[in-house]
């Protein structure tokens, strides 16, 4: 259960991430932070970052084979570097209409896929 619960934690977390660092473009394109400063923009993405780290910590705890889960340190990363562009891909495609998925980005989809298998290969 806790390989599960990592990975549901690190989705969450990374819908979080994934607004903090390009939800700002999306109120810009809305023309709902255009006349923010920067130090604003800034702000707003902490904010929603601080959410990020609520999900992750916990998720890279209950993961971590130190603290008796089934992930090593590398295992977590590359786990989170493939929920990461999948929430990515998703929100994007959803949020800015103008993105779309090309065969070069599956293709680095299957690299990352294979970065997961080899990391879990003993060896």
């Amino acid at each position: 259960m806790n390989a599960l619960y990592t990975i549901l934690l690190l989705v969450v977390s990374n819908v979080f991430m994934t607004l903090a660092w390009y939800g700002h473009l999306k109120l810009q394109d809305m023309h709902v932070s255009n006349h923010w400063p920067l130090i604003g923009v800034i702000l707003f993405s902490w904010g929603l970052a601080f959410f990020e780290y609520c999900f992750q910590v916990p998720a890279n705890r209950i993961g971590f084979e130190g603290n008796g889960g089934p992930f090593s340190l590398i295992q977590l990363k590359v786990i989170q570097e493939v929920v990461s562009l999948i929430v990515f891909t998703v929100i994007a495609t959803m949020m800015f209409k103008g993105e779309s998925l090309q065969w070069n980005h599956l293709a680095a989809f299957a690299c990352l896929v294979l970065a997961v298998y080899f990391s879990f290969l003993n060896g």
